[in-house]
């Protein structure tokens, strides 16, 4: 009797946990947390940004079924659920953000502006102003995310063109350039005056380099200070296997999180962040040997997170809704790992950074985890068998906020119950 008492617990147990799981969009979160669906199978949603009124608008990367790369989002009888679902413009690509009433979007070579009436609808969806063209795009890490401070300048990722910047891209053996002439136009963060119109990439100014690829970036506007997460390179142990194990390969290097100031220069292609030393370690197409130290003008992360999970969005959070702990401190997706071999691939979730103070704490957490889903009972790893990505993060005006996910194009809203 005592051993069925026991299994008819563990089995309500699980029912718990699983309608648990149900209820929260599948998703796992703190307690207290709670999650919906606001909408599903809209495109791949990269990028999100809310308006005051609850609207969003989400930048796909390709134009979806109906010939739209901007969806409008609206909960109109405000039941969590998006029932006005609308769109414009035909370009892909990945940043959206509004500033005012004004809605910038880009695709990989250029920003766009469209203005928004009083109700957060477009008032010139044919004809956006155009405020930055000539963006390089050399299909390679073309991502365009953006973001801007508080004296109205747009801050934009033109990512490098490379892995490592050898002589022979993704070459085993081959050295790195030197220097490497990919950090003149791209590898960096660049910023443009967000009042002009019609600029080119000349007018703009190399804010920071030796950014490999930054997708996720947001402006803190507590400390007035930019953060980026950066994409780590690739297959140290593919190119150099005199030097690095597959084990090591898995673990290496660290992707990271900077605060960035004007000028900065985080090191890539010549260096790389080793998260188990806690060292800066000379990247081996420039002559490391995985123990050498890089120079110390390269900027060290406020945070180090595990290898080849993908960061994609950064956003730091300002409402009231979420317990204290929460409020300042700068939440991360993960976009999900292709190359962690021989160990699991892992990512498929968002983490929450802790500030105090300004600063970063140097720790982490998982905040929202379940993305992926299970198949026959166990977690999927694979990205391409994952049933959601974690891409796009947004604050809605009640302190909620939203992720997006850039598969099936599925918007997620994540609240807490005081």
């Amino acid at each position: 009797m005592k051993k069925i008492i026991y299994f008819l617990f563990l089995f309500l147990f699980c029912i718990g946990i699983f309608a648990n799981a149900q209820d929260n969009a599948g998703l796992t979160l703190p307690a207290g947390f709670k999650a919906n669906l606001f909408a599903e199978n809209i495109g791949g949603a990269r990028h999100i940004a809310i308006t005051k009124n609850g609207v969003i608008f989400a930048k796909l990367n390709r134009a979806n079924k109906q010939g739209q790369s901007i969806v409008r989002l609206e909960d109109t009888n405000k039941d969590g659920v998006a029932d006005k679902i609308t769109g414009l413009a035909n370009y892909g690509g990945t940043g959206i953000y509004l500033n005012g009433n004004n809605l910038y979007a880009s695709s990989n070579e250029a920003i766009f502006k469209y203005e928004l009436n009083n109700n957060d609808e477009v008032l010139n969806p044919l004809s956006p102003v155009t405020v930055v063209t000539g963006l390089i795009n050399r299909r390679q890490h073309e991502s365009k995310s953006i973001t801007f401070d508080k004296a109205n300048h747009i801050y934009v990722n033109i990512g490098a063109y490379s892995n490592a910047c050898q002589e022979q891209d993704r070459t085993p053996g081959s050295k790195g350039k030197m220097p490497c002439p990919i950090l003149d136009s791209a590898g960096g963060i660049w910023k443009f005056d967000g009042n002009k119109e019609n600029q080119t990439y000349g007018d703009g100014m190399r804010y920071a380099t030796g950014l490999r690829n930054v997708v996720g970036l947001d402006w803190n506007t507590q400390t007035n200070k930019l953060y980026v997460s950066q994409h780590g390179r690739d297959q140290l142990n593919t190119f150099f296997p005199s030097l690095y194990t597959d084990a090591q390969n898995a673990e290496l290097p660290a992707e990271t999180f900077y605060e960035i100031n004007e000028g900065d220069n985080a090191g890539w292609p010549y260096i790389y962040y080793d998260p188990s030393q806690h060292k800066k370690i000379v990247s081996p197409e420039y002559g490391g040997d995985g123990q050498k130290e890089g120079a110390s003008n390269f900027i060290n992360p406020a945070v180090a997170f595990p290898a080849h999970m993908a960061p994609m969005a950064v956003l730091f959070y300002t409402g009231d809704q979420f317990p204290a702990k929460y409020k300042n401190g700068a939440f991360i997706t993960f976009h999900g790992s292709w190359n962690r071999a021989p160990l699991p691939q892992e990512g498929f979730f968002v983490a929450f950074v802790p500030f105090k103070n300004g600063k970063a704490t140097g720790e982490w957490e998982i905040f929202a985890n379940g993305f992926a889903g299970t198949i026959d009972g166990a977690k999927v790893t694979s990205t391409n068998k994952a049933k959601a990505r974690p891409c796009g993060l947004a604050q809605g005006p009640d302190g909620s906020i939203y992720v997006s996910d850039d598969t099936k194009g599925t918007i997620f809203k994540i609240s807490y119950n005081k």
